[in-house]
């Protein structure tokens, strides 16, 4: 493992050349890395500058957990209650597309919506933890879009076909090596450039420890798995030609164009 660095890495993946490495994000230069942050790595003495790579998703997760309504005003506008506990679901993994990717919006879904969401990535494996322990199995954190068909999961009444079509789960574009994040540290939703969402994490109703320790009371949590920890009030409506941006403070800017999906 990486020591004494004066910042949490921002561990990446990308293609350069027709290969595809483990890199570091730093400034404007991507460098080598050899291994991976879930287990022991180093840096190399090899840099591409970002102009010359495709940045991919920072990791294929096993499972993507996600959480509804874990804002108040989400909850809302939704016109649902605030849950009494984590509302758990999960997001199909062939759905994760990386930060430049097109998100694919087929004519027959009816309205699909953005959600910005933060995305924690687990460390270790764990079971039944305690809220006080849970950040310690946390690996980093990263951004996340929960691209939903509106009108399909309210015709449905669950969510799993809403939310898991192909491309609908943006993830990256790098995992922030940390187990924490800052108390105020802010998500801002950007659409065509336009501030949409904008919550500090604060202001969830349930806190990062606080979900997994929810989710390891009923399912094992395995290193790489991804938790998408909800979307604060401003979800709203994306069409073709649309592009919508993701940015948390201390880690970076998810941003994705959306396309027609004949």
């Amino acid at each position: 493992m990486i020591r004494d660095i004066a910042a949490p890495l921002k561990f990446c993946r990308f293609m350069a050349d027709g290969k595809i490495y483990n890199g570091a994000l730093h400034g404007n230069m991507a460098d080598l890395i050899e291994g991976d942050f879930l287990g022991e790595f180093s840096i190399l003495r090899m840099s591409y500058p970002l102009e010359r790579v495709k940045l991919l998703p920072p990791i294929t997760p096993a499972k993507i957990w996600c959480v509804g309504r874990n804002y108040a005003g989400h909850a809302g506008e939704l016109d649902h209650e605030i849950p009494k506990e984590p509302l758990i679901f999960i997001k199909a993994t062939s759905a994760l597309a990386g930060g430049g990717d097109p998100v694919r919006i087929p004519e027959w879904a009816g309205r699909v919506d953005y959600e910005g969401e933060l995305a924690v990535v687990i460390g270790k494996r764990c079971r039944k933890v305690s809220e006080k322990d849970a950040l310690s199995y946390v690996a980093g954190y990263s951004c996340f879009n929960d691209v939903t068909a509106r009108d399909l999961q309210n015709l449905d009444g669950q969510w799993t076909r809403s939310k898991s079509f192909d491309t609908f789960a943006p993830f990256g574009p790098v995992v922030v090596l940390s187990n924490t994040m800052p108390a105020d540290a802010a998500l801002t939703t950007r659409l065509n450039g336009s501030a949409v969402q904008r919550d500090k994490f604060s202001n969830m109703i349930f806190s990062v420890a606080r979900i997994i320790s929810h989710i390891s009371m009923f399912a094992t949590l395995e290193p790489g798995d991804v938790i998408a920890t909800g979307t604060p009030e401003g979800a709203g409506r994306v069409r073709p030609g649309d592009r919508v941006e993701i940015e948390i403070d201390g880690i970076g800017t998810l941003s994705n164009p959306f396309i027609s999906d004949h």
